[in-house]
């Protein structure tokens, strides 16, 4: 079988593989749900109202977030975007070189850089964001309000409990050592043999 697979069919095989496997399948079932809502949701807004807006989900949190808040630095852009540093500065000269963003200097530390939105960035929120909301509604419309605010109310127990204990389980996981630096997931090149270059 190739292509894509329902929930049910997933959460089936799953069973099936893991069989006698001591398993939380519960608590996996809880966060292996959470990535793929969050992935569906994602995919429903960038190919419908994003899409309109030729606006990518990550462009347009940074917008929302800078929206929002009001003018801040980068690094609390990123930070409140769930993004890195790196990614935003990409997603930043996309969002200024179409006029929505501004990008200018920290006037008290020069090393320090602050984003804002433009007019034309105001416009652009103050005119997708009720269609987004559109959208909330709509991959939300299988639940009533009192489950949207349980779910909502779940949720935010997982986020408190990765926010205040992630880091103290992280250090007892890597036994007190830093995380490695992430990779792209490509393989590390092999060396090369003594006076031999790589073209």
């Amino acid at each position: 079988m190739t292509g894509y697979r329902s929930i049910r069919e997933t959460e089936k095989a799953v069973r099936a593989k893991l069989g006698g496997t001591p398993v939380k399948y519960e608590q996996m079932a809880a966060v292996s749900n959470i990535y793929r809502a969050a992935s569906a949701v994602r995919q429903h807004f960038e190919n419908s109202v994003l899409r309109g807006a030729e606006l990518t989900w990550t462009s347009f949190v940074v917008l929302y977030v800078v929206w929002i808040w009001g003018e801040m630095e980068t690094r609390y852009v990123a930070e409140e975007a769930g993004i890195s540093k790196g990614t935003l500065t990409g997603v930043a000269r996309t969002l200024a070189g179409r006029g929505l963003l501004e990008r200018r200097g920290h006037p008290g530390d020069g090393r320090l850089a602050l984003l804002r939105l433009t007019g034309e960035g105001e416009r652009l929120m103050e005119k997708v964001f009720p269609l987004f909301n559109a959208e909330e509604a709509f991959v939300a419309d299988g639940l009533t309000d009192e489950e949207c605010r349980t779910l909502a109310d779940l949720l935010r127990k997982i986020v408190v409990q990765t926010e205040e204990k992630g880091e103290e389980r992280r250090l007892e996981l890597l036994d007190g050592a830093e995380p490695a630096p992430r990779r792209s997931g490509r393989r590390a090149k092999e060396p090369l043999g003594e006076g031999l270059e790589r073209r």
